[in-house]
Parts: structure tokens; C-alpha cells; sequence
């Protein structure tokens, strides 16, 4: 039971609203009098969208807006509904099939709820998640010749995110640092190699790109190991930048300045008036 008062779940207005949606869709991709532009789309063409649509979805979560999050997760669904009329169309599989196999996933996932099995803290729950999870990806590879701890994780996630997973997995066999400080020191070193190319004869050598790469790499570590995401981190301190930038722009204003007109210094002095006001908003 939740711990909050709602309203009873009306599963039949659930059915009646995604039988309406599913056949809306069916609507536009009808070959008779369908839309034009619904009727081109393809697994790949949406495939864009759909990842648009997961981040707005993230960013009206950030915004603290219900109106917003209500609507963005329906754009979301919808691309759900969508995939899945392309695949009743190709044969590949039915909106059923998805709903079915997320259902028994969720089930396979959560023994200590659904086969009431010991192992109810939050560590238990995660570690059996892990290994529930390692064997589906172990039924997967099966006809492979190897499997590694590493496959499953998606080509096509945030470089950040699929940095954190990446470690997450090697952290399961105990490759990872001992301490925080052990991955800060990593980071002084990561700095001080792409000094040492910038510093070179051939700045513009990929190295720099490396370099940089291993920068951001250990930056992750550094926020998986402190128990932070470091996609949201980074999405966080966007939005912290986006504001007081534009903090900057209405102090500007007020003073008749351009910023473009300013030196460093001047513009330094703008941002932390911006980093005030926001501190004195707080």
C-alpha cells in the first residue's frame, strides 16, 4: 500500500484511452487516408524523436512543472504506441508483446515482492537486480563465444551516462578506485598529461582529444563514486550556467553595457553579481 492518499487506479479508463490512442495511430499510418508525413516514418526516422522526447520529459521534471511532465510523458507514450505500429505492420512484434514482456521482466526483477524471497534492503534488492540482470544478458549472448560483463550497454546512450555504466560494471569485479582520492589524484594527472600536449609543438594533435576524453572520464568516476549521476550533474550545472548568463544580460542591460563591449574582467565582475543575486534569491 502507498503511504499517500490517491485516487483508485480506473483501469478501464487506462484501457479506453491507449485502445484510443493505438487506434489513432492506425489512423495515420493507413495507407487510405492516413497522414502523409506519419506514413514515411520508419524505426530510424522516430528514433530521434524519441530521444527528444525522453529529455523533455527529464527537463519539465527539472522545471517542477506537473502540466509539463503530464503532457511530455504522454509525447512519450506515444512514441511507444508508434515503434509499436511499425512493428505490427512489419511483423515483428505487437504492442501487446511489449506491454507483456516489460510486465515479466518487472516481475523476474523483484523476486522479494513477487516470490516473496528474503533480501528487502535496498543493497539486497540492488545486488539481486544486477545479477538478474547479468543472466538475461548472459540468455541473450548465449550462441556468442565470450561474454563480456560490459555487453548490453547501449552504443547510442549520453557519453556520460554510458561512461557511469560502463565503470558501474567494471566496479563489479572490483576494478575500480579504492578511494575518492585515489580518483582525484587520477584526475591531477589526466590535467597535467593535456597540459603537457597543449603545451607541444603539435597542439592541435589528437592527443588533446584524448586527453580530454580521459578528463571526462575520470570527472564521471569521481560522480559515480560521490553517488551522483553525472548526466544530471551536468544537466544541472547547464542549467545553473543558462541562468546566471542571463543574470549577466539583465545586470548588463540595466547599465547600458553590452557584454560583447566588456573586458574579462568586467565580465568576471557581472558574473559574480549574477552568482549573488541567485545566492540572495536562495
Amino acid at each position: 500500500m502507498n503511504n499517500y492518499p490517491e485516487t483508485p487506479i480506473n483501469l478501464h479508463k487506462i484501457n479506453e484511452n491507449i485502445s484510443k490512442l493505438v487506434l489513432i495511430m492506425e489512423q495515420l499510418r493507413n495507407k487510405e487516408g492516413g497522414c502523409d508525413w506519419d506514413l514515411q516514418q520508419t524505426y530510424e526516422t522516430i528514433a530521434p524523436y524519441t530521444i527528444e522526447e525522453a529529455y523533455e520529459v527529464v527537463e519539465a521534471i527539472y522545471d517542477s512543472d506537473m502540466d509539463k511532465l503530464r503532457d511530455e510523458l504522454g509525447d512519450l507514450l506515444l512514441q511507444v504506441i508508434f515503434h509499436s505500429q511499425i512493428a505490427r505492420e512489419r511483423d515483428d512484434f505487437r504492442l501487446e508483446d511489449v506491454i507483456s514482456a516489460v510486465c515479466d521482466k518487472m516481475i523476474r526483477r523483484h523476486p522479494h515482492i513477487f516470490s516473496k524471497k528474503d533480501g528487502k534492503n535496498t543493497s539486497e534488492i540492488r545486488k539481486t537486480w544486477e545479477d538478474i540482470k547479468q543472466q538475461e544478458r548472459e540468455q541473450l549472448t548465449k550462441h556468442k563465444k565470450s561474454i563480456s560483463l560490459l555487453d548490453g550497454i547501449s552504443t547510442t546512450l549520453p557519453a556520460l551516462t554510458r561512461a557511469m555504466k560502463l565503470q558501474q560494471r567494471a566496479a563489479k569485479v572490483g576494478f575500480d578506485w579504492p578511494t575518492i582520492y585515489s580518483a582525484f589524484e587520477k584526475m591531477y594527472e589526466e590535467i597535467e598529461e593535456l597540459k603537457i600536449e597543449v603545451e607541444s609543438d603539435n597542439p592541435n594533435n589528437i592527443r588533446i582529444q584524448d586527453e580530454v576524453g580521459d578528463i571526462l572520464f575520470v570527472a564521471t568516476n569521481i560522480a559515480r563514486i560521490l553517488g551522483h549521476e553525472p548526466e544530471t550533474s551536468l544537466i544541472l550545472a547547464n542549467r545553473k550556467f543558462e541562468r546566471r548568463f542571463k543574470q549577466m544580460e539583465l545586470q548588463s542591460k540595466d547599465d547600458n553595457e553590452n557584454l560583447e563591449d566588456l573586458s574579462i574582467e568586467e565580465l568576471e565582475s557581472y558574473w559574480i553579481m549574477a552568482k549573488n543575486v541567485e545566492k540572495n534569491k536562495n
